[in-house]
């Protein structure tokens, strides 16, 4: 029985057990008052306890006897007022920002919006419960750790020009595979499974980049239509790995990521800090609404009840001011310490970087990430563009950085599309984009890659390779010579005839339909000799160039 709580510290945020029992401690600006609330296993609250000091906007307090498997969420009391930007409303239990486990995954349900705070409902039942851990240097937490080395792996370094990246959804890629056991299918202890494995080495990939994981929720308008936000673009708990993909939390997470390093993989993480799954005016208070909306979100200046919506999601965080960049950081942290990541993909990452005034190269977050030590070594692709005024920003995040090429996926686009006069353009991207930002988008930092998101389907991945530009005697045009090898049947290496093939059937009806489509454009074609030890490839194959295409 808890019978006291004490001053405790303001620093570490979240609740941080000891041998003792566990302090507690809430970054909550625009409350007047924050509770910590204790759940048991039935769900019911059995205890509410006031943080009793406040260090600045953290209040804090220790409680005795906490200890690590407590369920608990937080509750704030102050200012109501929409038209300002407030939105604290103590029936409305929130998340902890720093959670760095859920007892279940988000649920959207209209109880959950705060529009009538003075009638408002309780939410406590309808709300995912934080899981107290244990810290992460003890045993209990990091039984996947013991003896890995500090990421990324000394022994396999980071190659730009000889990565190709398939990107997957953790429970799309494993939810049907028959040689998995059905009580692991779509989570990330699927991922570690020697079938998964062999099919990722069978498709030649050098790394892998897994999409969203931390917990999400619908956006509001999904289930009126009858759909569920299926990829994780909408987190909330930006901490905690979702219960949905993860059921046996951080422990899970860091299992399968090591399997997959363990076998000769880099494995990168889709990262979502540009919004939060609470989404605009008329969206649910989960988490961060409830305790600083006005600091954790950009309102508009003209109507604070409205947020900037940048990311085209209905708000965006501020991660100029300091407890979001805090909060951004910790999260990054924990999925490259804890989850083993060799590195990461920002989603809208123009956001990342904006200031009041619009985007800046050396806005705080970037530069944290830069001279952090942990998140120094890692690999960070930046997608470069969110749809606020100046959002396109192909070209201005940190040296080091890869950045996707948006160009490069239009053009594919097309390609797949069947546009005729779109060859001569292919051949062009596959030879590197070289005409596009040379140097920063091709050679050893960047990669050219492609953007199509992952359809529910036959492709459920994306594949990016990088190529060089070489020329023969004879010919005018680039041409694409891949650099990276591809497995073959028994696993034997070998190169492959066409850059967008991945069989010798698809290769033969590739380029088919190119040398009908090219005599139709008017494209020249340029011979390139292959090689390779698979039965089936033979000959000289051909890529249309065309000397008009365009270039930009």
């Amino acid at each position: 029985m808890i019978r006291r709580i004490g001053p405790g510290r303001p620093w570490p945020l979240g609740v941080t057990p000891d041998a003792d029992g566990a302090n507690a401690a809430v970054h909550a600006a625009d409350a007047d008052a924050v509770a910590l609330c204790l759940f048991d296993a039935e769900d019911r609250e059995t205890a509410r306890l006031p943080l009793p000091h406040r260090t600045g906007d953290v209040f804090h307090g220790y409680v005795p006897g906490l200890r690590p498997g407590q369920r608990y969420g937080l509750r704030a009391w102050g200012p109501f007022d929409p038209a300002s930007g407030k939105r604290c409303n103590p029936a409305k239990l929130l998340v902890d920002p720093y959670a760095t486990r859920l007892d279940r995954p988000f649920t959207l349900d209209p109880v959950l919006v705060d529009h009538d705070a003075p009638n408002s409902t309780d939410t406590a039942p309808l709300v995912p419960k934080a899981i107290v851990e244990a810290p992460p240097n003890t045993p209990v937490s990091w039984p996947a750790q013991a003896g890995h080395p500090r990421l990324p792996h000394p022994r396999r370094p980071f190659d730009w020009d000889r990565q190709v990246i398939y990107e997957l959804h953790v429970r799309g890629f494993t939810r049907l595979h028959p040689d998995i056991p059905e009580a692991i299918r779509g989570t990330y202890a699927a991922l570690a499974h020697p079938a998964v494995i062999a099919h990722l080495r069978h498709l030649g990939v050098t790394t892998v980049e897994l999409m969203p994981s931390a917990a999400w929720i619908d956006d509001r308008h999904l289930p009126q239509i009858g759909l569920h936000n299926y990829w994780g673009y909408n987190p909330v708990a930006f901490l905690a790995p979702d219960p949905r993909l993860a059921p046996g939390g951080w422990d899970e997470v860091r299992t399968a990521v090591t399997a997959l390093q363990d076998a000769g993989f880099h494995v990168l993480l889709d990262v979502v800090l540009n919004h939060s799954g609470e989404g605009d005016e008329l969206g649910p208070t989960l988490s961060l609404r409830g305790l600083d909306n006005t600091g954790a979100y950009r309102l508009r200046r003209d109507d604070p009840a409205l947020y900037v919506n940048d990311a085209g999601t209905g708000n965006i965080l501020a991660l100029d001011r300091p407890p979001m960049v805090a909060l951004a950081m910790a999260a990054l942290r924990i999925w490259a310490e804890r989850g083993g990541f060799d590195g990461f993909r920002l989603d809208l990452a123009t956001t990342l970087g904006r200031r009041e005034d619009g985007f800046d190269p050396a806005a705080p977050l970037l530069a944290a990430m830069q001279q952090d030590p942990v998140l120094a070594e890692r690999v960070v692709i930046a997608e470069p563009w969110d749809i606020g005024f100046g959002g396109y920003q192909l070209g201005s995040f940190p040296a080091g950085w890869g950045e996707w090429n948006d160009r490069f996926r239009d053009t594919m686009r097309r390609f797949w599309r069947g546009d005729a006069h779109m060859l001569g353009e292919v051949a062009t991207r596959l030879a590197g984009s070289a005409d596009i930002f040379a140097g920063r988008m091709t050679g050893s930092r960047s990669p050219t890659s492609s953007r199509m998101k992952p359809s529910t389907t036959r492709r459920t991945a994306r594949t990016i390779t990088t190529a060089t530009v070489t020329t023969s005697p004879g010919t005018t045009g680039p041409r694409a010579q891949p650099t990276t090898p591809r497995s073959g049947r028994r696993g034997a290496a070998t190169s492959a005839p066409c850059s967008c093939c991945c069989s010798p059937r698809a290769a033969r009806r590739c380029c088919q339909w190119a040398t009908r489509a090219a005599a139709r454009s008017g494209a020249t074609t340029t011979p390139i000799r292959r090689t390779t030890n698979s039965p089936g490839w033979t000959g000289a194959r051909s890529i249309p160039v065309s000397s008009t295409s365009p270039r930009g």
